[in-house]
């Protein structure tokens, strides 16, 4: 992510038109992912959940625009207190801010950079609920992610991002949002399952993915606007940053899933859809903080240890037996802490800033601060997301009953069904063949 910078020189540069254009674009792009994420997550849950986890997406949509407009873009962005969290009364409500006024330093609206984050923090939360399918309250679910978003993703925001940000002033390098999103994601989703606990059935029922046609479509499109969320980042077009970043983007996911699909070959015997699926976005992942550092050969490193070590890592949840439904975990922390620690590596030196990593020259201290971001972050965000459900699942509870998650959680939380099966009966065919339509029997095979 671009640097904030505080000060403006005598020759601020001007608002330009096509900086402004570029960066609504990028902003409209992350937008996109938090529906591509609802489709992603959507199509591995069962029937029954279909609609469940589609929401939980969709929610995030709502609840964390409103609270960045009111007081979010103010705790992450605002002038630094302590090095651990911001405040602008000036931001609050965004009632302060000229619709000309520059974000300091760079060539676009404070309008246009505070939208641009707002899509960050929407999606952040909503990567989480993917550990929890099947068995959270609707209700429980808008609160955390209402507590969750303030307690922790806008003081992180504001130490990965932020000028004076303890972690920013450090020097760690996180260009979009690998400790910031997906470590403080993963970790939270981590935090979460351990008080919760597992669904009813866990490593005794199939649980297999009921739609993984909507599980390619949505990897494509995060895919997609996974450019906007990388190539964005640098905030402008002017130097050649965001460009280096759209093509490793592009290098490293590939590289991700092509790993991603030999080691479940080699391992399993079998190239899957949704081993391609969950590779690419590994490698998202991974190049997340790490593209703007790195050339495209490092990004070819870069998304091939992070699709095999996420591989490795989904599996995980069987031998530990942590219950991370859609494996968040695996993918989103595993794959944030590689592509945030390989900077520490594979730094060049020559793109975002003059930092190298060890195999260019630079030793062990970028590395050093690498580690101290990441862990820092973990540990942060695992801790209060699980204190954050005790707290709601001791007051109004978190889970639905066994019953209603046996049952279906998208009949009990949001009275629908994903599919409308009622016209699916049998028929008669134009030779007078009766024909019955197996489909509603099978999908209640999959729900058992």
């Amino acid at each position: 992510m671009a640097p904030a910078v505080t000060t403006l020189a005598a020759d601020a540069p001007a608002l330009s038109a096509a900086n402004t254009g570029f960066m609504l674009i990028c902003s409209a792009l992350v937008m996109l992912m938090t529906p591509a994420l609802a489709f992603f997550y959507g199509g591995m849950v069962r029937v029954k959940s279909t609609l469940n986890m589609l929401m939980m997406s969709f929610i995030s949509l709502g609840i964390v625009t409103i609270l960045w407009v009111l007081f979010g873009f103010s705790l992450a962005f605002g002038t630094d207190a302590g090095s651990l969290i911001g405040w602008s009364s000036d931001y609050v409500g965004l009632s302060g801010i000229g619709i000309t006024e520059l974000w300091d330093g760079y060539t676009i609206p404070v309008y246009v950079f505070a939208v641009f984050q707002l899509m960050f923090a929407i999606i952040t939360p909503a990567l989480i609920s993917g550990a929890l399918a099947d068995r959270v309250k609707f209700t429980a679910w808008a609160l955390f992610i209402t507590l969750w978003v303030t307690l922790v993703y806008f003081p992180v925001a504001h130490w990965v991002w932020g000028a004076g940000g303890w972690l920013f002033e450090m020097g760690v390098i996180d260009f979009a949002g690998g400790t910031a999103v997906h470590i403080n994601a993963g970790a939270a989703a981590l935090g979460v399952i351990l008080v919760i606990g597992k669904r009813v059935g866990f490593k005794k029922d199939p649980m297999r993915p009921h739609s993984l046609p909507l599980v390619m479509l949505g990897a494509g499109l995060l895919w997609f606007g996974w450019f906007g969320f990388n190539a964005g980042s640098w905030l402008g077009n002017d130097d050649g940053v965001g460009a280096v970043m759209f093509v490793n983007t592009q290098v490293a996911t590939a590289a991700a899933m092509l790993a991603w699909l030999a080691y479940e070959k080699i391992r399993h015997g079998s190239f899957t859809t949704l081993g391609a699926a969950s590779g690419a976005v590994a490698g998202l992942v991974a190049i997340t903080p790490s593209g703007g550092a790195v050339s495209p050969l490092g990004a070819i490193a870069v998304g091939a240890i992070a699709g095999l070590l996420c591989a490795m890592a989904v599996g995980l949840k069987y031998k530990f037996g942590y219950d991370d439904s859609l494996d968040v975990v695996g993918v989103h922390l595993v794959g944030g802490v590689a592509g945030s620690l390989l900077v520490g590596l594979f730094a060049t030196g020559g793109v975002q800033s003059d930092a190298k990593g060890l195999f260019y020259g630079g030793g062990l201290e970028q590395l050093g601060k690498q580690a101290v971001g990441v862990f820092a972050v973990l540990a942060y965000s695992l801790i209060a997301s699980a204190v954050l459900a005790l707290v709601i699942d001791k007051t109004m509870g978190m889970r639905v009953s066994e019953d209603d998650e046996v049952s279906g959680i998208d009949q009990v939380e949001h009275a629908e069904t994903a599919y409308d099966f009622s016209g699916a009966g049998g028929g008669i065919t134009g030779r007078g063949t009766s024909v019955a339509t197996p489909v509603l029997s099978e999908n209640k095979k999959v729900d058992a």
